[in-house]
């Protein structure tokens, strides 16, 4: 079936798209420096290199060590909040460490890349459901970094003839059905574990930032996704490249949109009790409404997302946490 590179496959969606793809028949090696990543969740039977995406160096060894045949990439940082108060670290990392993997992957023929990109690149969106021709105007420094990833493998496709898959998601959530693997980032910034957390008393409430946005009940409305749903798509969209499909962008999402409050009461119905709740003001860069269309990928490449329903991708996630109130016990 081929070996595919998985870049930040011991994080959250590295790692359940890397048992995907191992489903699916795939050779798998992860490279992740585990800056974020877990090495508990890596499967014993697969190979880890642990190393930085910056270092052009250890990107050569693996590729010298490793016949890879596409690449998956997630590496990179992801924190909204964090981006807007350290945006050269951002550029450092994601756009900076890209342009050494694109460098190093011309350098030993390895032509198809599947990119995780994100619905924080269309910014305040003009309409919903969002479409991928939409303008790209993100509103914080992680948008605008994944903008201009996106951008890098437009650019090198054509002087190099690399082929890719931009996946732009929507929120992530959910964890692989029976909790042996989940989410667990530090700091954690992603809302359904943050509010499972505070339901099972590892941290003390769920912030909601901004009440008085233009929607239903004043918060944020999301478009949430099953992570193995998306873990998913990712194995298409390689199957997709392997069979000479052409450079394109994707959305990926459920097409239905919860806001923040319908989220924590669907959480509490799940757990079975109140779950401690602050009310706070607006965080810099956040749009009111993210929405997918997810026709495209639906047609293309032939995407069926399985987990729709809000409370059953809580209770995964519910598996995960309350079985693992600690995460991976770091």
């Amino acid at each position: 079936m081929g070996k595919i590179l998985v870049l930040g496959g011991a994080g959250y969606i590295g790692s359940h798209t890397v048992r995907e793809l191992m489903k699916s028949g795939f050779e798998v090696v992860i490279a992740d420096s585990l800056e974020t990543g877990h090495r508990e969740s890596v499967p014993p039977d697969v190979r880890l290199y642990v190393g930085d995406i910056r270092d052009r160096v250890f990107l050569d060894s693996v590729f010298e060590a490793e016949p890879i045949d596409a690449v998956v990439h997630f590496a990179a940082y992801s924190l909204v909040g964090e981006s807007m108060s350290d945006p050269l670290k951002y550029y450092g990392n994601n756009v900076g460490g890209t342009q050494v993997l694109l460098t190093s992957m011309v350098a030993h023929h390895v032509d198809k890349i599947v990119f995780s990109s994100s619905a924080a690149t269309y910014g305040e969106p003009i309409h919903t459901p969002i479409l991928e021709t939409d303008p790209l105007e993100p509103t914080n420094t992680y948008g605008a970094t994944k903008v201009a990833m996106e951008q890098m493998f437009k650019w090198t496709a054509l002087a190099h003839g690399l082929r890719y898959v931009s996946l732009r998601y929507f929120n992530a959530c959910g964890a692989m059905p029976g909790g042996a693997i989940g989410e667990d980032h530090r700091p954690e910034s992603h809302l359904i574990p943050i509010v499972l957390q505070a339901a099972n008393g590892t941290r003390p409430s769920i912030a909601v930032y901004g009440t008085d946005y233009p929607t239903r009940d004043g918060t944020c409305v999301r478009d949430y996704i099953h992570v193995c749903d998306l873990a998913q798509a990712h194995v298409l969209a390689v199957r997709y490249l392997i069979d000479d499909g052409k450079s394109d962008v994707f959305n990926l999402g459920n097409g239905i949109g919860f806001t923040v409050l319908e989220v924590l009461k669907a959480a509490e119905k799940v757990v079975g009790h109140e779950i401690p709740t602050v009310l706070a003001g607006r965080r810099a860069g956040d749009p009111a409404t993210l929405v997918a269309s997810s026709e495209k990928a639906r047609s293309v490449l032939g995407w069926k997302p399985e987990f729709a329903d809000i409370e059953t991708i809580l209770e995964t996630a519910w598996q995960w946490h309350s079985g693992h109130p600690n995460g991976y016990g770091k």
